[in-house]
């Protein structure tokens, strides 16, 4: 049975540990090493995600299966009627098992509980990464694209991904 709870700065450490885990399965077929590295510590080490969570007001969730925790995700607040779903990763071994579906629906659930308008979630998805086929699959419609400069010359290369919720 899957289970998620709202992370506290104390638990910034079981995310970083996950994407330790998650992050080269993910991309390493996608990005350099280099690139790898770089985004890795941009987005995870522990000042980036307290910055996250308390200049940007990210919320992070972290999802538990048994008495492992399998994954995460994060979700920034643009507005009352539209969000965005930064971080939704889970240990590839959960892949397959509804994980990712079970993260999904418990974050737009914990956001309708805040708003009683219809809202849209959007997210951004590596061209290339197999999950834009689950995002699909799941009501997220490709609207755009992004070529996003991050630093030494990298980039990230993805699709911009919404849903409509009612």
């Amino acid at each position: 049975m899957f289970r998620f709870r709202v992370a506290k700065r104390e638990e910034l450490s079981i995310i970083i540990d996950l994407a330790s885990k998650i992050w080269e399965p993910t991309y390493g077929d996608i990005l350099s090493r280099g690139q790898l590295d770089y985004m890795f510590e941009m987005m995870y080490s522990l000042h980036s995600l307290e910055d996250q969570m308390e200049r940007r007001k990210d919320m992070f969730f972290i999802f538990s299966y048994g008495s492992e925790d399998v994954g995460y995700l994060s979700i920034e607040v643009i507005s009352q009627s539209s969000f965005i779903f930064q971080k939704i990763y889970v240990l590839p071994s959960m892949q397959g098992k509804g994980c990712g579906r079970f993260m999904i629906d418990t974050a737009i659930g914990y956001i309708r509980k805040t708003t009683n308008n219809q809202f849209r979630v959007k997210l951004f998805v590596n061209k290339e990464n197999e999950a834009v086929c689950f995002y699909n699959k799941i009501g997220f419609e490709v609207v755009s694209e992004r070529y996003l400069h991050v630093g030494n010359d990298y980039y990230m290369d993805d699709f911009i991904m919404e849903k409509v919720c009612l």
